[in-house]
């Protein structure tokens, strides 16, 4: 016989896998406590000198069965063991519901730690399961303590047994709260110490005053108890004859907590597992996802699982049409020896093959292409085949972007030898990770080798327990799903308080797009303050976007570290939160003022949002004076040039000293310092000068584009729009060229002029490539829509859907500008002289 009941013995069917517990697993966080190592019961056994020892003799086991005697002192051992730990459980509902009243307390006052609603959420039902448990025990112990053969207590376990629609409720709240108190602890720097360090009381007679539990082990408990208590029920009635008062109350409670355990056994979280740690833990998966790793010099799609002890990255493998699906491990590295290695330590790494950024953009052009093919196909009720076809082929792009777009390296070292290099779209879900292991290296682990059959068990959990189910790409969506947004969202960054010292401060924002996450803009670095105040104003462009995150950095100005790859990012994250970008909200054209709480600290800032066609408005100027809005014929003749003073003026600041930043034009400038340059421009202000040698070259780069952007009517015209969409698409390159020029020459002078003197600029830009990482297809891809996209009254009949973004439009757009861009120098007078007959209708 065998008395553990910890449910590290039984997986989650409750089969039985016996295994002797190491020493003083009672204060193991995810295992009730074996009742054979009780302390009372060991010492009781002793004491009493009955030659009762606590791990029965095999004369005790199935063979003295028959003797009435010996069954029922085995009764008296199996209710000890059960009464010691229930003990240990009722302990430890304690210590889940002492920090409930105080939480209570606050929770009207006007700085609350959690809202009532949250703290209902969190501990739902704990409150009268501790109850019932209380109860209980206390009708138990006096009974096993005075005890003789005819001892009844089959009542109490029936009345128990009754009560387990506490527990259903229980375990249907179990996942909601949870997430919650997973919530809370991220928002809330004083939630977050309380439940990860709850006292648990220790046993009457044990040595240990108490030990340190996390709320997340505690809140698992009571699914725990309720295995276990059918398990004792079950034991009991082997061990009580059949004409005991007893035995039909035993019988009874026991069919009530089976029926019960089938009943819920759906629902239990999937992520407990029978798979155990060497300490005899139960071994739980924490987080799994897909990653990029880095292996023998090519990028492999992997999917990551960080248990309890272990960190486990596996493939899928391939398997036929109807064959249960399997993972298939890659490598493991228990945490107890994973170590993450600095920048300095990972000189050996390989270096990291980072795809060029037109490739990438060529990518997302063909992905919105099929889209949009989608879209229409569904509209006109097309074939399902095609459909399929569409599908598939979007799939295969969306997952080359996903494997070729990540760049930030995530190293991982074991410290036997052996490191591994995954590589990260997004430094917020670097730190997630990192925060994940080093959370639960804190515990004390121990190192361990697994055998091949461990291997093999733990690796074919991972498909039931996994929480992440498909590649994160938008052809695995649903039809129903959101598809996000699409546009420009301005945001503010205000300000941010609650650091405890002086540092140096920035905040970095990223969004979704194409199913990763990207950094898309900075805030000027505040320095040696405890509350920064950037009031910084960036215009991010969304793909189907759902989120934005805000990273809070603090600066590291360590000469030694900073001579890394670019990608190597080596500030300090000190807090990191995301929110929904929900469209109901966003889509105002008012601010919306929020804060993001991470860590004790709160950042506060703003934002709008304005969907494509919105953005990228003409409207006919109702003023003649400024040059923002302006036709470009009447700025040109008011200044008698031949290039508005804004274009030559931008221009010439960037080559000076921006044409070899790095994203110029690509990454955007603060906003506030892009209107405070347009008013300047627009006012004709004899400061202009001044003004632009002490700004960031971003914000000047932004003010060109603004400029082309605000402009009533395109810089190639309303008018040869539709030319310049067929003449791109022609096949035949003689044809195409003399198209091409033709309409250049068809240009109003001023449109000309200024779009070739805008075209040799953007030309010498390009070929500081190298260093600025601006190609000329980059650059077309900025500036195309900008100089193309044709006013409102114009555009009606060409864009039907916000997700149809990357359009067959834009891409033609993008592909004009390119064919200029890649043309050799075109001069006005050339253009002039070889006037062709050609007819601009193609």
């Amino acid at each position: 016989a065998d008395f553990n009941y910890g449910a590290d013995e039984y997986d989650a069917e409750g089969n039985e896998e016996p295994k002797a517990l190491p020493e003083g697993s009672e204060t193991m966080p995810y295992i009730d406590e074996s009742p054979t190592m009780s302390p009372q019961l060991s010492a009781r056994g002793q004491e009493s000198g009955d030659g009762v020892s606590p791990t029965p003799t095999d004369g005790l086991g199935t063979g003295g069965e028959r003797d009435a005697g010996k069954g029922l002192e085995m009764r008296k051992l199996v209710l000890s063991g059960f009464l010691a730990s229930e003990e240990i459980y009722i302990n430890q509902l304690e210590a889940l519901l002492l920090p409930m009243k105080p939480l209570k307390a606050t929770a009207t006052t006007s700085q609350p730690v959690l809202t009532l609603q949250q703290i209902e959420t969190i501990f739902y039902k704990i409150q009268d399961i501790y109850e019932i448990h209380k109860e209980f025990y206390d009708s138990l112990c006096p009974k096993v303590q005075q005890w003789d053969s005819n001892v009844t207590m089959g009542h109490l376990f029936q009345k128990l047994a009754s009560q387990l629609g506490v527990y259903k409720a229980f375990v249907d709240n179990y996942k909601i709260a949870l997430e919650t108190a997973e919530k809370c602890s991220q928002s809330n720097y004083q939630f977050q110490k309380i439940s990860e360090e709850l006292k648990v009381k220790g046993p009457k007679d044990s040595k240990e005053s108490h030990t340190s539990v996390t709320m997340e082990a505690l809140l698992y408990k009571p699914i725990d108890r309720v295995t276990r208590s059918t398990l004792v029920l079950h034991d009991l009635l082997k061990h009580t004859p059949a004409d005991h008062p007893d035995y039909p109350l035993l019988q009874d409670a026991l069919r009530i907590s089976q029926n019960f355990l089938s009943s819920i056994n759906e629902d239990i979280d999937p992520r407990r597992t029978a798979v155990t740690t060497p300490k005899g833990e139960t071994r739980q998966l924490v987080k799994d996802g897909f990653l990029v790793e880095l292996s023998e010099g090519s990028r492999k799609l992997r999917h990551v699982f960080l248990f309890t002890d272990v960190l486990l990255c596996a493939k899928l493998k391939k398997t036929a049409v109807g064959k249960h699906q399997q993972y298939d491990c890659k490598w493991y590295v228990p945490l107890a020896d994973l170590v993450f290695p600095s920048p300095e330590e990972s000189e050996h790494c390989p270096q990291v093959h980072v795809i060029p950024d037109h490739e990438l953009e060529d990518m997302k052009m063909k992905i919105s292409a099929i889209k949009s093919e989608v879209q229409k196909e569904k509209a006109n009720k097309g074939q399902s085949r095609a459909i399929e076809r569409l599908k598939k082929k979007m799939f295969e792009n969306e997952f080359w972007l996903l494997l070729n777009s990540p760049a930030i390296p995530f190293r991982i070292h074991n410290r036997n030898g052996k490191s591994y290099l995954f590589l990260l779209s997004s430094d917020y879900e670097r730190s997630e990770w990192r925060e994940a292991i080093q959370k639960l290296q804190k515990k004390d682990l121990q190192a361990f080798v697994l055998s091949s059959v461990e291997l093999q068990v733990l690796t074919g959990s991972c498909f039931k327990l996994r929480t992440v189910h498909n590649i994160p790409v938008t052809s695995n969506k649903d039809d129903d799903e959101s598809p996000g947004l699409y546009g420009f969202l301005h945001v503010i960054v205000h300000s941010a308080k609650g650091f405890k010292q002086s540092a140096n401060l920035y905040c970095t924002l990223e969004v979704d797009s194409f199913g990763y996450f990207v950094s898309k803009a900075k805030t000027r670095v505040f320095r040696d303050t405890t509350e920064p105040q950037w009031n910084e104003e960036f215009e991010i462009e969304l793909e189907g976007s759902q989120s934005l995150r805000i990273l809070c950095y603090e600066k590291c100005y360590d000469k030694t570290k900073l001579n890394k790859d670019n990608n190597e990012i080596v500030d300090k994250i000190m807090g990191k939160g995301q929110i929904q970008l929900d469209p109901q909200t966003v889509q105002t054209k008012n601010w919306h003022m929020d804060v993001i709480e991470m860590n004790g600290i709160k950042v506060e800032f703003s934002m709008k949002f304005t969907s494509r066609d919105m953005s990228l408005k003409r409207t006919p100027s109702k003023k003649q004076t400024g040059v923002f809005g302006v036709k470009i014929s009447v700025v040109t003749k008011r200044e008698r040039s031949k290039v508005p003073y804004i274009v030559r003026q931008c221009i010439e600041e960037v080559e000076k000293r921006g044409i070899e930043e790095v994203g110029i034009y690509r990454i955007s400038g603060v906003a506030t310092d892009i209107q405070a340059l347009k008013a300047v421009f627009d006012a004709n202000n004899k400061d202009i000068l001044v003004m632009l040698s002490d700004m960031d070259i971003n914000a000047i780069a932004g003010t060109l584009k603004l400029y082309f952007r605000e402009l009533p009517e395109p810089l190639l015209t309303d008018r040869l729009y539709p030319a310049f969409m067929e003449g791109i698409a022609l096949s035949d390159p003689a044809a195409k060229e003399n198209c091409m020029m033709h309409l250049l020459r068809s240009l109003p002078d001023p449109n000309l002029i200024t779009f070739l003197f805008l075209l040799e600029h953007l030309k010498r830009v390009a070929e500081k490539e190298p260093v600025n990482k601006m190609s000329l297809h980059n650059l077309a891809t900025v500036f195309g829509p900008t100089l193309l996209r044709p006013s409102e009254g114009e555009s009606k009949g060409h864009l039907t859907l916000a997700s149809d973004i990357w359009s067959h439009d834009v891409m033609a757009q993008v592909q004009v500008l390119l064919y200029y861009l890649q043309h050799p120098p075109i001069s006005f007078t050339e253009l002039k002289r070889n006037t062709l007959y050609f007819s601009t209708d193609v």
